[in-house]
């Protein structure tokens, strides 16, 4: 009883901070916010009894945001940081409220298309193990995941450096 309130407890923070980091204009306030989504997951690792995945998604994503804060201050303007001016469009938040309508519609019917709501109840109570898992992650075999881990390395190293490129000032 304990683990389900604090998994909504969790589920709550997570949805409301997910909301609110893509719906401010502000981009201190955004990435604050980002920082809650990623604790509330890291929390849901712990809930799960996963303290390696927990901890880990703490150092990698909090070390993310970080970066986030230092990119954000170095390449937007100090009047940008401070959120002097914030307006909320009717008209865009009716097309996000309908876009998000549809995507809901979608997942929904998907999930109900392939049968995976009740495909819950069919799978056994057994754990996967850790080295399992291990394996998986850093395996190069089919289904195994470190190819993708190596191109999204890549691709976080060319935004680094296109960030840095953006942020230097040009010389006349």
């Amino acid at each position: 009883m304990a683990n389900l309130v604090v998994f909504c407890i969790l589920a709550v923070v997570i949805l409301g901070s997910a909301l609110m980091c893509v719906m401010t204009k502000r981009i201190m306030r955004a990435a604050t916010f980002m920082l809650f989504v990623l604790f509330g997951v890291a929390g849901l690792y712990f809930l799960l009894d996963y303290t390696y995945l927990g901890a880990a998604q703490i150092a990698v994503y909090a070390g993310g945001v970080t970066m986030i804060y230092v990119f954000a201050i170095q390449l937007v303007s100090k009047r940008t940081l401070q959120g002097l001016i914030e307006r909320v469009s009717c008209s865009r938040m009716l097309w996000g409220a309908l876009l998000t309508l549809v995507s809901v519609v979608t997942v929904i019917a998907v999930f109900l298309k392939n049968k995976f709501i009740f495909a819950g109840g069919l799978l056994p109570d057994a754990e996967v193990p850790m080295k399992q898992i291990g394996h998986a992650l850093v395996g190069s075999e089919k289904y195994q995941y470190v190819l993708p881990f190596e191109f999204i390395s890549v691709f976080l190293l060319a935004c680094i450096i296109g960030g840095l490129v953006v942020s230097r000032k040009k010389e006349d």
